[in-house]
C-alpha cells in the first residue's frame, strides 16, 4: 500500500468533513453535493479495496491479512450506509449522519496505515 492513497483518501475526508461542518453550522439539510463528495470518497477507497487486497497478496510484511481486508471492506460500506441513513432522513440529521460516515472513514484509514506498518497496539 503507498502513503499517497492513504494521504488522498484524508484529504478527501477532511475536506467533505469540512464541507458538512459548514452546512451543520448554517443548519441545513443533505444537499446534492454531500452525496458527490461522498460517491468521490467510495470510489477512492474501493480503488484502495483492490490495490490493498493485490499489495497483500505481494507482501512479505507481517501483515493480519484478515484484520486488514475486514478493515478494508468496513470503510468501502461506511461511505454507503452514511449515504442510506441519510436518505432515510433529508435533514440536518441527515447531514450529521454523513459527517460521521466521514469520520469514520478517517479514523479507519489511520487504523489501516497501522496495520500495515506492522503495529499491533
Amino acid at each position: 500500500m503507498t502513503t499517497w492513497s492513504y494521504a488522498l483518501i484524508l484529504v478527501l475526508a477532511g475536506a467533505t468533513a469540512v464541507l458538512l461542518l459548514v452546512d451543520l453550522i448554517r443548519d441545513r439539510s443533505t444537499q446534492d453535493s454531500h452525496y458527490l463528495a461522498l460517491a468521490v470518497i467510495e470510489v477512492a477507497v474501493l480503488l484502495q479495496l483492490v490495490a490493498g487486497c493485490v499489495a497483500l497478496a505481494r507482501t512479505e510484511r507481517d501483515v493480519e491479512g484478515a484484520v486488514f481486508i475486514s478493515y478494508l471492506v468496513t470503510v468501502a460500506l461506511a461511505p454507503v450506509a452514511g449515504a442510506l441513513f441519510s436518505l432515510a432522513e433529508r435533514s440536518r440529521v441527515g447531514t450529521t449522519v454523513l459527517l460521521l460516515a466521514v469520520a469514520t472513514v478517517a479514523g479507519m484509514e489511520v487504523r489501516l496505515w497501522d496495520i500495515w506498518s506492522g503495529s499491533h497496539g
